[in-house]
């Protein structure tokens, strides 16, 4: 098992812009997908974006393509959420995820490994 902790949620104005962190320890960090979901008050959790173990395939919901950037340093265990153009609607709490397998997954069952969350709210 991976141990996840998100850092750099907050408050922003719309078309703002900030940058999710989610350091991980434990087992060999290269060997996970990561991804990012999130889960805005009465809602069900949602996929936002994932990144496989190289970094080189990105995956991405509608919503943010153009907005969203996953990125991941497998040297500093850290996979990365940029966002910018923020829209209310990103309001949610984010979760950092890691799957350990070899096939990649957007749902949020394929994902074993969960961090805490970050609160993102976005005032209009």
């Amino acid at each position: 098992q991976v141990q996840l902790v998100e850092s750099g949620g907050g408050l922003v104005q719309a078309g703002g812009s900030l940058r999710l962190s989610c350091a991980a320890s434990g087992r060999a960090f290269s060997s996970y997908h990561m991804g990012w979901f999130r889960q805005a008050p009465g809602k069900e959790r949602e996929f936002v974006a994932a990144i496989t173990r190289s970094g080189i395939n990105t995956y991405y919901t509608d919503s943010v393509k153009g907005r969203f950037t996953i990125s991941r340093d497998n040297a500093k265990n850290t996979v990365y959420l940029q966002m910018n153009s923020l829209k209310p609607e990103d309001t949610a709490v984010y979760y950092c995820a890691a799957r350990a397998s070899i096939v990649v997954d957007t749902t949020a069952t394929g994902f074993g490994s969960w961090g805490q969350g970050t609160q993102v709210t976005v005032s209009s």
